[in-house]
Protein backbone atom coordinates (compact mmCIF):
# COMPACT_ATOMS: atom_id res chain seq x y z
CA UNK A 1 0.00 0.00 0.00
CA UNK A 2 1.59 3.57 -0.94
CA UNK A 3 0.75 6.65 0.74
CA UNK A 4 0.69 9.84 -0.98
CA UNK A 5 1.72 12.99 1.03
CA UNK A 6 0.27 16.47 -0.02
CA UNK A 7 3.02 19.22 -0.14
CA UNK A 8 1.62 22.22 1.82
CA UNK A 9 3.42 25.74 1.97
CA UNK A 10 3.97 26.19 5.38
CA UNK A 11 3.38 30.23 5.03
CA UNK A 12 0.02 29.75 3.96
CA UNK A 13 -0.84 26.49 5.14
CA UNK A 14 -2.36 25.77 1.96
CA UNK A 15 -1.16 23.18 -1.33
CA UNK A 16 1.21 23.79 -3.49
CA UNK A 17 0.47 23.80 -7.43
CA UNK A 18 2.54 20.77 -8.90
CA UNK A 19 3.28 22.67 -12.00
CA UNK A 20 3.11 26.30 -13.47
CA UNK A 21 0.21 26.37 -15.67
CA UNK A 22 -0.31 27.57 -18.95
CA UNK A 23 -2.49 30.37 -17.91
CA UNK A 24 -3.06 32.50 -15.10
CA UNK A 25 -6.23 34.41 -13.48
CA UNK A 26 -5.65 37.87 -12.65
CA UNK A 27 -8.41 40.26 -10.71
CA UNK A 28 -8.79 43.68 -11.90
CA UNK A 29 -9.64 44.79 -8.67
CA UNK A 30 -10.52 48.25 -9.77
CA UNK A 31 -14.19 46.14 -10.71
CA UNK A 32 -13.96 43.55 -8.13
CA UNK A 33 -17.17 44.15 -5.18
CA UNK A 34 -16.18 41.31 -3.10
CA UNK A 35 -19.17 39.48 -3.46
CA UNK A 36 -16.83 36.00 -2.84
CA UNK A 37 -18.88 34.07 -6.08
CA UNK A 38 -15.45 33.20 -7.16
CA UNK A 39 -13.89 31.78 -4.08
CA UNK A 40 -16.58 28.71 -4.13
CA UNK A 41 -15.24 27.88 -7.86
CA UNK A 42 -11.88 27.55 -7.06
CA UNK A 43 -10.44 23.74 -7.07
CA UNK A 44 -7.38 24.72 -4.99
CA UNK A 45 -8.41 27.69 -2.48
CA UNK A 46 -5.82 30.09 -4.19
CA UNK A 47 -8.52 33.39 -4.10
CA UNK A 48 -8.16 35.05 -0.98
CA UNK A 49 -10.18 37.72 0.40
CA UNK A 50 -8.50 40.96 1.26
CA UNK A 51 -10.19 42.87 4.12
CA UNK A 52 -11.39 46.60 3.73
CA UNK A 53 -9.13 48.79 4.78
CA UNK A 54 -11.29 50.53 7.49
CA UNK A 55 -13.87 48.35 8.20
CA UNK A 56 -12.72 44.91 7.65
CA UNK A 57 -16.53 43.51 6.40
CA UNK A 58 -17.04 46.63 3.90
CA UNK A 59 -15.22 47.44 0.77
CA UNK A 60 -13.65 44.10 0.65
CA UNK A 61 -11.52 42.30 -2.60
CA UNK A 62 -10.14 38.95 -3.78
CA UNK A 63 -6.90 38.62 -5.37
CA UNK A 64 -6.04 35.18 -6.77
CA UNK A 65 -2.59 33.79 -5.10
CA UNK A 66 -0.57 33.42 -8.64
CA UNK A 67 1.90 30.92 -7.03
CA UNK A 68 -1.40 28.30 -6.31
CA UNK A 69 -3.54 29.30 -9.37
CA UNK A 70 -3.63 26.24 -11.69
CA UNK A 71 -5.56 28.01 -14.22
CA UNK A 72 -8.98 26.13 -14.70
CA UNK A 73 -11.17 29.22 -15.48
CA UNK A 74 -13.39 28.54 -13.00
CA UNK A 75 -13.13 31.82 -11.33
CA UNK A 76 -13.41 34.01 -14.74
CA UNK A 77 -16.20 31.86 -15.99
CA UNK A 78 -18.31 32.25 -12.67
CA UNK A 79 -17.50 35.74 -11.90
CA UNK A 80 -20.69 37.85 -12.21
CA UNK A 81 -18.74 41.43 -12.03
CA UNK A 82 -17.04 39.58 -15.18
CA UNK A 83 -13.65 41.02 -13.44
CA UNK A 84 -11.56 38.14 -13.34
CA UNK A 85 -9.23 37.42 -16.22
CA UNK A 86 -7.05 34.34 -18.42
CA UNK A 87 -3.63 35.15 -18.96
CA UNK A 88 -1.01 33.27 -20.02
CA UNK A 89 1.33 32.58 -17.16
CA UNK A 90 4.23 34.59 -17.74
CA UNK A 91 1.60 37.92 -18.89
CA UNK A 92 -0.18 37.29 -15.86
CA UNK A 93 2.65 37.83 -13.65
CA UNK A 94 3.59 41.34 -15.56
CA UNK A 95 0.24 42.27 -15.82
CA UNK A 96 -1.31 41.53 -12.02
CA UNK A 97 0.79 44.65 -10.35
CA UNK A 98 -1.09 47.06 -12.26
CA UNK A 99 -4.53 45.87 -11.56
CA UNK A 100 -3.72 45.09 -7.90
CA UNK A 101 -5.10 47.41 -5.43
CA UNK A 102 -4.37 46.03 -2.13
CA UNK A 103 -2.48 42.47 -1.74
CA UNK A 104 -2.60 39.70 0.63
CA UNK A 105 -0.48 37.74 -1.67
CA UNK A 106 2.95 39.77 -1.27
CA UNK A 107 1.95 40.83 -5.33
CA UNK A 108 3.16 44.14 -6.03
CA UNK A 109 0.48 46.76 -5.91
CA UNK A 110 0.71 50.13 -7.89
CA UNK A 111 -2.63 51.83 -6.19
CA UNK A 112 -1.57 50.88 -2.19
CA UNK A 113 -3.98 52.33 -0.13
CA UNK A 114 -6.20 54.08 -2.53
CA UNK A 115 -9.14 51.89 -2.39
Amino acid sequence: MSVELEVIDITKGKALRKKVPALTAVVEQAGCTGCEACIAFCPVDCIEIIPGLHHPDMNKLVEIDLDRCIGCKLCAKYCPWETIFMYDYEEGLKLAPGVTIRSVCDQAAELEGTA
